[in-house]
């Protein structure tokens, strides 16, 4: 396909998923299923197209004074991919697949010098209006520039399990795809996620995947990971595990010495974990499945309890961006009461010494600080562990950069830290 069909394609997705309420995932996969004649460079390009749209789609509706699929769509191929727009022209016209020609108005606000002139602060930040004052409570002033970084395209990050494989043993296997050679993280190897039509290598099907060498795994939660500070030897429970990432990433920490249970409340999350942590080689990993009383047994007698909190995903905003759009502040209310209700439980796991670490994947204050405070108004035994002491602990060699607040937590974002929006804060029981 040439881009004037990759182009029509990305309208007809867009309008799929308007139209029906598909996740952005789906939606792509359908068109492809129909249209079976596209590569997968094709695939990947409208799916840039797509996504690209998505992640700024007030800033790019406002510059072309509507909201529709052709509108966003031509908007990324001249404003964000450098498209000439009498080129695409030209290319539309000598393809039957392309769609109908850039009129005079669309291209009179596709060159517009400043095509956000009297934008208000959340076109600027692409954010729904009502998330700004949150935002602005995390961020202060730069609010919107890290909104903005919400709205980039992420990197592909891998996580190097220690277990099976090392940094040389793992870059040699991948390095045919180029992976960046600058060390961030130490466990951790970045694609970075290039510009318009650009592809990240598909690594699951590597050799290195299949064998457990590494993982797929964004920086920002390896980093939480680590902040968590799992010891070898230690009884660790991993309350919300979810798909078992950061479950794997302590295990290798702890060189699968103790012992961790993973445990989640819906058995569909939970469920890849099995194949995960046998590939991975991870052996002190007790899966307790979701039913009535199946964790009992360990209450008071935890030294660790990682609690990656169900949360409003805003801080993966970049890879999911339609959840930007669709997020209420009933929502939010809802999850703040269920991260409340959570963490009052994995209290009752600890025995005395032992150690609570709060995460999520949040940049909303009331899932973070605010949740972190009123824990600890309320459980006065608990102390908070100094977010940049736990920091200097696990990252004084790196470039990294993190925001410490006053509270004691810890939150990476993708302006700040090149990484997913994560908070993390680590509260020790008297």
């Amino acid at each position: 396909m040439r881009l004037p069909g990759r182009i029509a394609a990305a309208i007809d997705v867009l309008a799929d998923i308007d139209a029906h309420k598909r996740p952005v995932a789906e939606a792509l996969k359908a068109w492809g299923l129909n249209n079976r004649f596209a590569g997968a460079g094709d695939r990947a390009a409208i799916g840039n197209l797509v996504y690209d749209a998505l992640r700024r789609r007030a800033s790019l509706a406002w510059t072309m004074g509507a909201d529709e699929p052709r509108a966003l769509v031509l908007a990324v191929a001249v404003r964000e991919w450098g498209e000439d727009i009498a080129t695409l022209n030209d290319s539309f016209g000598g393809d039957r697949f392309a769609p109908a020609p850039v009129t005079p108005e669309e291209a009179t606000r596709l060159t517009a010098a400043d095509p956000l002139a009297g934008a208000p602060d959340h076109v600027r930040a692409d954010v729904p209006e009502w998330v700004v004052p949150h935002l602005r409570q995390s961020f202060g002033e730069d609010w919107i520039a890290e909104a903005q970084g919400l709205a980039d395209r992420p990197p592909l990050d891998l996580r190097i399990n220690t277990l099976k494989a090392n940094r040389d043993k793992v870059m040699r296997g991948l390095g045919r795809f180029t992976p960046e050679s600058e060390i961030r993280i130490p466990e951790g190897i970045r694609f970075p996620a290039g510009a318009r039509d650009s592809r990240t290598p598909n690594v699951t099907s590597e050799e290195g995947y299949l064998k457990g060498w590494f993982e797929v795994q964004d920086f920002g939660s390896q980093i939480v990971a680590a902040l968590a500070s799992p010891r070898g030897g230690e009884q660790v429970l991993d309350l919300c595990a979810g798909a078992g990432g950061k479950t794997l990433a302590m295990a290798a920490a702890m060189q699968n010495r103790g012992q961790i249970f993973a445990y989640d409340s819906d058995r569909t999350r939970l469920a890849p974990i099995y194949d995960r942590l046998k590939r991975a080689g991870v052996r002190n990993v007790q899966v307790r499945a979701p039913g009535a009383g199946v964790l009992d047994d360990l209450r008071g007698k935890l030294d660790r309890v990682v609690v990656d909190a169900p949360c409003t995903g805003t801080g993966t905003w970049r890879r999911q961006p339609t959840t930007k759009w669709k997020l209420t502040p009933e929502q939010l209310a809802a999850r703040v009461a269920e991260q409340h209700a959570i963490l009052a439980d994995a209290a009752t796991y600890l025995k005395p010494g032992g150690t609570l670490v709060y995460i999520t994947c949040s940049v909303l204050p009331e899932e973070n600080a605010g949740q972190a405070l009123a824990f600890l108004a309320a459980n006065p035994e608990f102390t908070a562990i100094p977010g940049n002491k736990l920091w200097m602990a696990h990252f004084s060699g790196t470039k990294l950069r993190a925001r410490f607040s006053p509270e004691g937590g810890v939150a990476v974002t993708p302006r700040t830290s090149g990484t997913d929006g994560f908070y993390c804060i680590a509260m020790q029981k008297g």
